[in-house]
Parts: C-alpha cells; structure tokens; sequence
C-alpha cells in the first residue's frame, strides 16, 4: 500500500466536538490510507462550543506538510469579522496546491481566507445570511450537502461532513473502499438529495408588514387555487404592488411564496401521518400526486416518498446489517 494520504484537522476555538471527530472516524475507516492529526492555531487547547477543552498536541506546523487540510466547524454566534481574519491566516502555512476542507461553518475560515471567491461553495442553512452578508463574492448553495471545486470541497452541517470524507475516499481510492468506510461507520454511502430537505423556512410575520395578513389567509387555504389576484384582491392592492410587498418583506415572489409554503405543509403530513401521496397533494393544493412529485424532486431533491423514510424513521425491510467484517478491502 502507498504511503499514506498526509491529513491536517485544524481545530478552532468554538469547536464542534462531533465535527472535529468526523474525519479521523471517517478516514480512519478506509484501511490506512490516510494519515490524520489534529492542529490548532498555536499548539494550544482549544475550547469547544461544549462544557470542555480538548488538548491538542500539534501547532499550525501541521498544516505545512499536510496534503488535504479539513477545517471543521465552529460556533459563529460571537464572532466578529477581525477575529475571523485572525483565524484564517492560519491557513497561510498551507503548501499551494493543497486539497482544503470545509465541514459546516469552517467554510467561513476559507472564505476569509480568500479561497472561495469567485467559486461555488456551500454552508450550513442556518448560517447562509450571514455568510452571505459577509463574503458576496462566493456563490454560495446553502442548498447542497457538499460542493466539490477540486482542490476546495465545502460541505453543510455537522452529518453532511459525513458525507464530504466519504466523498473524498470515493474520489481517491474508487467505490469499494468508500462503501466499506461507510458500513464501518454504520453510514449511508451516499445520501439523495441536498440540505434543502433539512431547511426549516421561518419568514417574517409581523404586524407591521403589509403582507402578514394575506399570508395567514393564505396558510389556511393552500387547498384552494390560489392565484396571485385572487391574493391581492384580498390585501386590497394590485398584483404589481403585492407583489413588490411580498419582494420587500419575505424577499420572494408571492409565487414562490405559495409554493413554498405548499411544500412544507406537505413536509409536515409527510413526516407525522400515513396519508397516501396523492391524499397530501389534495390537501396542499397540489394538482395531483405528480404535481407535488415534480415540486419535491426540483425543491428538496427527493420523492415524497423517499422524505417520508427519512424523516418518519419507515425502514425497509431486509436493511438491517447482520453482520460486518472490519477488516479493510
């Protein structure tokens, strides 16, 4: 066997536990190809986003001679621009032509770093304002779970890192060693669909926005064929000025709105009864089973059906391991 694929893990202050875990379980798995250690910024403990430190035993030195350098998550919510700028400049000891890795919110450290601009990346729905408010000039797809630049890979949160490492044992050493990482890790090799299945939509309702009470009316119609006039004949305004409204305040078209709004009620029925597809797409508005297939497949990137075995727990049967052989391939 060649000798093994050097990987540096740098560890931040605010670190995710679970994240920081993710690559040594995940590329430990593949049979000794990879080489992992873990790195901080000065050789020091680093805090986690936990009630504990963890010690780490190598510097940023780490980073020199590592081939692939993955950068986990870390918590976000005290953190200002300077202190980001701070923490990226570690990854100026990075050899050029080195492979970086971004699991969740790392991706900001490579975006302050200057390595997305102008490219395709992706992190954790829940962060992607902010991202976006702070780095425009990256394309961002808070919609996947990993997008793959070649020698950058960013990936959404915490099990999309998963799927990322997997994704990067598949791409050196071909299916069958992937496939074998993923069953000792008790994971599935490969996920359907993008984060947008996991994305909860929160949008503002307030009194003081124009549109509230035509959305409440809407949300207890979705049955209905519901149009943009028949939306703005109830607000009492013209379709041009709803829709400028809808722009302004919820930062979609009423449209888009609408749909949206059908597709998560089917999320809902989807995933707490044993309704029949076609039951649900009666219920939401949806013009037939097709009809919400076809919205699911283009929105989420999966069947109803597929959504409704993720997320009711419905397991096939004959899925279970019985048993596993460690020993790699």
């Amino acid at each position: 066997m060649p000798t093994p694929h050097r990987v540096a893990v740098l560890a931040l202050n605010g670190v995710y536990p679970f994240d920081l875990g993710i690559p040594a379980r995940v590329l430990g798995a593949a049979g000794g190809r990879y080489s992992i250690v873990t790195c901080s910024v000065d050789g020091r403990a680093v805090r986690t986003n936990a009630d504990f430190e963890i010690s780490i035993e190598n510097g940023p030195e780490a980073l020199e001679n590592a081939e692939t350098v993955i950068v986990p998550a870390f918590e976000t919510a005290t953190l200002d621009r300077s202190h980001l700028a701070t923490m990226a400049q570690a990854l100026s000891k990075v050899a050029p032509g080195t492979r970086i890795v971004s699991i969740c919110t790392g991706a900001f450290i490579v975006a302050a770093a200057g390595l997305l601009n102008g490219r395709r990346a992706t992190t954790h729905w829940a962060a992607a304002t902010l991202f976006r408010d702070w780095f425009p000039e990256v394309d961002l797809d808070p919609d996947v779970l990993f997008v793959d630049e070649g020698d950058v890979l960013t990936s959404a949160g915490a099990a999309s890192g998963l799927d990322a490492c997997l994704h990067l044992i598949r791409k050196d050493h071909g299916s069958e060693v992937a496939n074998h990482a993923a069953r000792v890790c008790v994971a599935p090799p490969w996920r359907d669909g993008g984060q947008a299945q996991y994305i909860e939509h929160h949008f503002p309702h307030t009194p003081q926005h124009a549109s509230s009470e035509v959305r409440e009316w809407a949300r207890t119609r979705l049955r209905e064929p519901l149009t943009l006039a028949m939306l703005a004949e109830h607000a009492r305004v013209s379709p041009r000025t709803l829709s400028r409204l809808f722009d302004k305040e919820v930062g979609i078209s009423p449209g888009r709105w609408l749909a949206q709004q059908r597709i998560d009620q089917a999320r809902q029925l989807l995933e707490s009864t044993d309704l029949a597809v076609e039951q649900i797409a009666n219920q939401v508005g949806f013009q037939g089973s097709a009809s919400l297939r076809e919205h699911f497949g283009n929105t989420l990137g999966v069947s109803p059906n597929a959504y409704r075995r993720t997320f009711q727990g419905v397991q096939s049967q004959g899925s279970e391991i019985t048993s596993l052989d460690l020993q790699a391939p």
